[in-house]
């Protein structure tokens, strides 16, 4: 079943359009990967989804009804661009931000204590914001997003400004969220990201969707049909041209790219023949490689129109 549904939407600033004609389908308890270079769209589509702004035309629905002002409650947006208030201490600033979203005083208390405690920055609720570093007002305002439990969550380059370390445990937080049921839209630029959190991806490109489907399907669909082999000897085969080997630590690692027409289980089984086989793999195009293709491609197809 789908949380959120983007039907045929259209927005236009100044007679540029923003968005043509866009339309997705997010399904529940999902992580939804929103992708495209800036000024591509995507953050007009949060604008419309948050009911910051409303589509020219074309329609969203959220739990199968048409989106309305009142269900923003149900929405939590981490936006790129951070928006806490510098002066206010941040425990006072979390409960603000809680309440505004339509929390109880106890339940936002009780709610902000368990968060401050998993992510270990108690210290820091009489500390101004302008204290914190970019990270730490980062960790806070992720907290102030996601506290009210809202059915839908919307992180626009959440790793922004963090260390590996607490980008790692965020996107540990991310999937949990999922898992207990949470559906979330993921906008970002970091590639890597997206192989790892999201199950399905639009990339918008100049106010359309050029790219669009489930992120495995889509680099399955991309293969160039190379595939790294790991084996006690060098291999080779009428069926592939070699493209690198290389001998490391006494084992031969061999990049081929098929040339005919055979499955990769039925080569496997040539190779076999021929020497012992370590590990076989089929060398799949990253969604950065992916992303700048679609991209370029689509910018070429606009210019030859």
């Amino acid at each position: 079943m789908n949380l959120l549904e983007v039907n045929n939407v259209v927005k236009q600033y100044s007679g540029q359009l923003a968005l043509d004609g866009v339309s997705l389908t997010v399904p529940k308890g999902t992580v939804y990967g929103l992708l495209g270079p800036n000024g591509a769209g995507k953050t007009t589509l949060i604008r419309i989804i948050n009911c910051i702004t409303a589509p020219d035309s074309g329609e969203i629905l959220l739990n199968g009804k048409k989106l309305s002002p009142k269900d923003v409650r149900n929405i939590g947006y981490l936006p790129e661009e951070r928006g806490l208030y510098k002066k206010m201490k941040v425990g006072e600033q979390a409960m603000y931000l809680a309440q505004l979203k339509g929390m109880t005083k106890h339940d936002a208390t009780k709610a902000l204590k368990y968060w401050f405690e998993k992510f270990e920055i108690q210290s820091w609720w009489n500390k101004k914001v302008e204290e914190l570093s970019k990270g730490m007002a980062q960790k806070v305002q992720f907290i102030t997003t996601i506290l009210h439990n809202p059915d839908l969550l919307i992180f626009d380059e959440p790793f922004s400004g963090f260390d590996p370390v607490n980008a790692d445990m965020l996107k540990k937080e991310i999937l949990a969220l999922r898992d207990k049921g949470a559906t979330i839209i993921f906008s970002t630029h970091n590639m890597e990201s997206v192989e790892e959190l999201c199950e399905n991806i639009s990339l918008v490109n100049k106010a359309h969707i050029v790219l669009q489907g489930n992120v495995a399907e889509i680099r399955a669909s991309y293969s160039t049909r190379t595939l790294m082999v790991r084996s006690a000897a060098p291999v080779s085969s009428d069926s592939c041209e070699i493209v690198s080997q290389n001998k490391v630590n006494g084992v031969f690692e061999t990049s081929l790219r098929m040339i005919k027409e055979m499955s990769n289980n039925d080569f496997l089984t040539e190779l076999m023949k021929q020497t012992e086989i370590h590990s076989f793999e089929e060398l799949l195009p990253t969604m950065n490689d992916i992303f700048i293709s679609t991209v370029k491609n689509s910018e070429n197809i606009n210019n030859r129109l």
